[in-house]
């Protein structure tokens, strides 16, 4: 399960196809060094994102 404490790149190691989600909001955050140092919460809240939409959408991606 992704949690809003979980580093952006723990994510894409748990699925890479959650970088797809990261991209439809046009966070390129999956690419750059923030990946390793930013949370998702932090992520959402920098890009003006909904968390619990976030969330669910990742956690989505991630029951396939």
């Amino acid at each position: 399960m992704i949690t809003k404490d979980m580093k952006i790149v723990e994510v894409l190691q748990v699925n890479p196809q959650t970088a797809y989600v990261f991209s439809s909001y046009g966070m390129g955050c999956i690419h750059c060094l923030l990946a390793h140092s930013e949370t998702v919460e932090e992520a959402a809240a920098a890009h003006q994102i909904n968390l619990e939409t976030l969330l669910a959408q990742l956690n989505e991606v991630c029951q396939g």
